[in-house]
Formats: C-alpha cells, structure tokens, sequence
C-alpha cells in the first residue's frame, strides 16, 4: 500500500468517524454535546475539502 493509498483511506476513516461522533453528540441534545456535535461535523467538512484538495494535488501519483 502507498503512502497516497494510506493517506486516502486515513482521510476517509477520519471524516466517517467525525460525522459519526457530531451526528452522535447532536441526536443527544444535551447541552455540552451540541458544541461538541457542531465542531465535530465542521472538522468532518474540513477533511472532505482536504480530501479533495489532496487527490487534486496528487493526481499524476500512483496509488501502487
């Protein structure tokens, strides 16, 4: 596995996981896990755009 084929499925792994937690935190409506949920799903946008960013970036890399 390559270092861009790691990269993909750690990014993958980590948005899955921060939805997971803020879809969590916000279905629990107390009021210390609403901020919690709300961070958790911003990180979870942030991940998707670096994502995207990365495999922009490197587009001529093979994932070999």
């Amino acid at each position: 596995m390559s270092l861009k084929a790691f990269h993909v499925v750690f990014v993958t792994v980590a948005t899955l996981l921060a939805m997971g937690v803020g879809v969590w935190c916000l279905r629990i409506r107390e009021s210390g896990y609403v901020p919690i949920g709300m961070v958790s799903i911003g990180v979870a946008v942030a991940l998707v755009v670096y994502g995207v960013w990365f495999l922009r970036k490197m587009k001529g890399v093979s994932y070999l």
